[in-house]
Order: structure tokens, then sequence, then C-alpha cells
């Protein structure tokens, strides 16, 4: 089981990309949020299987078609998750 903090830059607002992220953690069984920072960046905790985990970075690092990622940083992290939800906060 992994758990991930990460820290997504480029055009990542206004783009669908925290829906898209919510579906995309749901289609991996993968648990945790995801929220818009101030900043214009997207920050996300994911926990899953590791395989899981991993395919949710390598779609973070794509995203929704009309996102334009450049950058993704991964940190780790604890916490333990019911589902995945998109926060506002």
């Amino acid at each position: 089981m992994k758990t991930r903090l990460l820290r997504i830059h480029g055009r990542v607002q206004g783009v669908w990309f925290r829906e898209s992220m919510f579906r995309e953690a749901g289609r991996l069984g993968i648990t945790g949020w995801v929220r818009n920072q101030a900043d214009g960046s997207v920050e996300a905790v994911i926990q899953g299987p590791d395989a899981a985990v991993d395919a949710m970075l390598d779609w973070t690092r794509i995203g929704p078609p009309l996102a334009r990622v450049e950058r993704v940083d991964v940190s780790e992290t604890q916490g333990q998750f019911d589902g995945f939800e998109k926060r506002i906060d």
C-alpha cells in the first residue's frame, strides 16, 4: 500500500482535472483527495496498492485532454482515506 502527496503544475485548473482525477481514482480503486491551490496548481493525496498508485501517477503526468501538465512533484505521506473526494478548501 502506497500513499503519495502530489503537486501538479501547468494548465491544470479550469480543464476538468479534478473531476477527471476523481473518475480515474474510482476506476483504479484509489482513495484520497484532490483540490485546487491558489497558485494554479492541483494538490492531491493518493493511496492504494502499488500498481494502482503507479498507474495514477502516470495518469497525472498527462491529465485530461485540455490539461497541459508541466511537472508533478511527488512525496511520501501518511493517512487513512475512505473513498476519493474533490475538496474545495
